[in-house]
């Protein structure tokens, strides 16, 4: 099976996303908007169940991560995504790391960018004419999640929570 660790933001900043996710992200109906702390991996039924107790351990020493959002951006020559760039902090970057060692061990694919996915899969066109009118716009946000989910995938590509871990330890 297909898995994956993420963040889900608040219920009001995704429906800010989805508002452009609707049109701009092909990706829209298969899952919510998130921050992925690790990418998808492969993964047995009994494996799973290693990896879950690893992540409530994670978890129980890990703090809750505040997020801030600033602007729109883009991974533009590489790919033409749009996404809202999640300022990268101490916390989030240690988060990210330790997901990537013990049971989950594993070395990323690309560097970290903390970002939300607003669009993907767009036409040089669309993509420069729809990234040059969110820049235009005013995306100051923050806020503090308090938990990660270990997602699956199912048959139909879509993504569901496996299991959701409260980030408990408390901040200094």
């Amino acid at each position: 099976m297909k898995f994956g660790i993420i963040l889900f933001p608040s219920k009001k900043l995704q429906d800010l996303v989805n508002s452009y996710r609707k049109r701009y992200d092909p990706h829209y109906a298969l899952i919510a908007p998130h921050i992925t702390l690790k990418t998808v991996f492969e993964a047995t039924e009994d494996e799973v169940k290693e990896i879950a107790q690893d992540l409530r351990r994670i978890a129980k020493n890990a703090e809750r991560i505040k997020i801030s959002i600033q602007k729109f951006s883009s991974f533009s020559p590489v790919n033409n995504t749009i996404y809202l760039k999640v300022e990268p902090t101490d916390k989030l970057s240690e988060l990210h790391a330790i997901l990537h060692k013990g049971a989950l061990e594993s070395q990323p694919e690309f560097s970290f960018v903390p970002h939300i996915t607003v669009g993907q899969k767009l036409s040089d066109d669309e993509h420069s004419d729809v990234l040059g009118s969110l820049k235009m716009l005013d995306t100051k946000h923050e806020e503090t999640i308090d938990r990660f989910h270990l997602l699956y995938q199912l048959e139909n590509g879509s993504w569901t929570v496996y299991e959701t871990f409260l980030l408990e330890k408390e901040s200094n």
